[in-house]
């Protein structure tokens, strides 16, 4: 039974410690939309699109006003792109039209952002993949709203090398079709290992083929909540008493999550999917996971002990969250973005941070090395590398792993890159000089490591 101290512990969360839903996105099936002609594609994508998701947009503004919970981002999924138009789209031109589409339907609907601009491509590509691929640098330098992924690897197949070195290619062209905004069209596209299926975030979300028709997912986040709770009652105790408070928070930030997530798909007629636990941070003070990390101990996040306090917080949140919710998903944990989080920004700044550090960390955060900006003369080769060593790391444990990385055409190490909003500011982050071009270069797949054999 919530009590009076329950509600009034939620007021003082939302309106003190920026809890809120950070997204409400509908995920949605167009494999029925597939035609024989682009035009004919695009026409069936607009129309159930709009059929399903026309009240999106009211009704997360009404459920977070009824409910007093802000519900920050409206968002819609698709089913991966290159899957959609494989019978239709013959060159590039022809994705980029689907592109174009997308983002029409998702500036008439309001919403903030729409993802599915994908191919997944772990084992290797299809005809209709590599020309998607090959499209996204015009597609995210023509649109506003949409997002695009690419899955290269996976724990059960391992690493599609031509894929990573095609993306590598890929985001350097894109970060130069789109030179004159600091190459923010990198900032919607995301390379990813063992990619979930339900994944409510931006960028890297995509309707799989496992989901039905349509569902609605929820994202919540609630790292100021976290932080101001451990400094509030943590300072000097042990970590059992750590460990304990910060999974309870999780908890009751989740059920928040869940009531809302519960009554947006009801009232939108759509079954629910999953909730995502994940502490996504944003720009604003307060709002900071890198934070929780300091409150945890350290003097900055780069300092010793910050992987073993990120893996703490990360198996916290997920083990509060899962006896909050019976359908937790998504990514789940905590998110580490540089240009999102002004803690991770200061680190940065401090010298406390640098890539290394972050990748070692991503072993155990939610995702992996996410809005870093890199100098605009960063080989396409040393990309691909960051993000062959990313998948790496998703694949041999088991974990989704990411790559975001903005090469700032222009910008040097040291530069400061303003991107706005949600997406931040960032200051250019050194990369190694030395090459990997050799391996890049080598043509093929990185066998499934030996542990992926179970059935």
């Amino acid at each position: 039974m919530i009590s009076l101290n329950d509600v009034i512990e939620t007021n003082r969360m939302i309106l003190e410690e920026n809890l809120d839903v950070r997204t409400v996105t509908m995920g949605i099936s167009l494999l029925d939309c597939a035609d024989s002609t682009v035009a004919g594609t695009c026409s069936k994508i607009e129309k159930k699109i709009m059929r399903l998701a026309g009240n999106l947009v009211k009704t997360g503004d009404d459920v977070g006003r009824e409910f007093g919970v802000p519900v920050v981002n409206k968002r819609i999924s698709i089913t991966p792109a290159a899957i959609v138009g494989s019978a239709c789209c013959k060159r590039t031109s022809d994705f980029v039209r689907i592109a174009k589409t997308l983002d029409r339907i998702a500036h008439r609907l309001g919403v903030n952002f729409i993802g599915g601009y994908s191919a997944v491509v772990s084992k290797g590509m299809t005809a209709a993949d590599e020309l998607l691929i090959r499209s996204i640098p015009e597609a995210l330098a023509n649109t506003e709203r949409l997002c695009s992924s690419v899955n290269v690897g996976s724990t059960r197949t391992g690493i599609d090398m031509d894929a990573v070195r095609l993306l590598g290619e890929t985001i350097k062209k894109t970060a130069e079709l789109t030179r004159d905004r600091d190459s923010i069209g990198c900032a919607k596209l995301v390379a990813l290992c063992n990619a979930p299926d339900d994944n409510p975030f931006m960028a890297g979300a995509f309707h799989g083929v496992t989901e039905g028709d349509a569902v609605v997912h929820v994202g919540v986040s609630g790292p100021g909540v976290v932080h101001r709770v451990l400094a509030n009652s943590c300072r000097g105790v042990g970590f059992e008493k750590l460990c304990e408070t910060i999974k309870r928070t999780a908890f009751k930030i989740t059920r928040v999550g869940q009531l809302v997530a519960q009554e947006a798909a009801a009232r939108l007629g759509v079954p629910f999917g999953i909730i995502d636990l994940s502490l996504a941070p944003t720009p604003a003070v307060g709002d900071s996971v890198a934070d929780i990390l300091k409150e945890i101990g350290l003097e900055h996040p780069g300092a010793p002990g910050t992987t073993a306090a990120l893996a703490l917080l990360n198996d916290q949140i997920k083990k509060g969250g899962v006896m909050a919710s019976s359908y937790v998903g998504g990514l789940s944990g905590a998110f580490i973005p540089v240009s999102e989080d002004q803690g991770m920004i200061d680190a940065v700044n401090a010298g406390a941070l640098t890539i290394e550090k972050l990748e070692a960390m991503t072993c155990v955060c939610s995702v992996g090395l996410d809005m870093i900006a890199i100098s605009g003369d960063t080989p396409a080769s040393s990309i691909s590398g960051i993000i062959a060593d990313e998948a790496a790391i998703g694949m041999v444990n088991q974990k989704t792993t990411a790559v975001r990385v903005i090469p700032v055409v222009g910008k040097k190490v040291g530069d400061v890159v303003e991107f706005g909003g949600l997406l931040g500011y960032a200051p250019v982050m050194k990369v190694s000089t030395f090459s990997c071009e050799n391996m890049v270069s080598r043509c093929g797949r990185i066998p499934a490591p030996i542990h992926s054999f179970k059935n």
